[in-house]
């Protein structure tokens, strides 16, 4: 058998049986999660794990990344995170937790232009990767707290926390 038809299966299952019933119904949204190989963005230990429904660890480890939280949040809740920014083609689009980059991604097939910030030096450098292997070219990624003062880059019509935090940071308001 095809091992791309079982990829592709797994893809279709993933946004039929995850992501719709989740009240995911923007066709623009479902194309781009069929266009933007999830798979490839995933540390190649959890790519098998890419279509399921659960956090994958961007981490050396799994007790590290549920340490420091960094993770490739479960599909659904990225095109969650998408469909209700309805990112329009013109926007310029600030993401905080670059990870592996996948919905830097998915912003970069949206929006005019991104940048995202990754505070984790190994993984500014293998999102730069995967976003160069997927051929996006309107996305930067930069290593910075994404806490801090980003004034200079604003203002932004879309911003994106692609992580959980206590609050949202009170600095991020005036850049929308």
């Amino acid at each position: 058998m095809d091992p791309t038809l079982d990829i592709e299966r797994a893809r279709f299952n993933m946004i039929e049986q995850q992501i719709r019933p989740w009240r995911l119904l923007d066709e623009d949204v479902l194309d781009l999660l069929t266009q933007v190989r999830r798979e490839e963005f995933a540390p190649a230990p959890y790519r098998s794990m890419a279509f399921m429904d659960i956090e994958i660890p961007l981490n050396a480890s799994v007790e590290e990344a549920e340490r420091t939280g960094q993770v490739m949040l479960p599909p659904r809740v990225e095109a969650r995170m998408l469909q209700d920014a309805k990112v329009m083609p013109t926007d310029r689009v600030l993401e905080i937790g670059t990870g592996s980059g996948y919905m830097a991604a998915l912003l970069g097939r949206s929006a005019a232009q991104v940048l995202s910030i990754e505070i984790n030096a190994e993984l500014v450098d293998f999102a730069k990767d995967n976003l160069r292997e997927a051929g996006i070219t309107n996305v930067e990624v930069r290593m910075g707290d994404g806490s801090r003062d980003l004034s200079a880059d604003g203002p932004f019509d879309v911003i994106i926390l692609s992580g959980s935090v206590a609050e949202v940071p009170q600095g991020l308001l005036p850049l929308l």
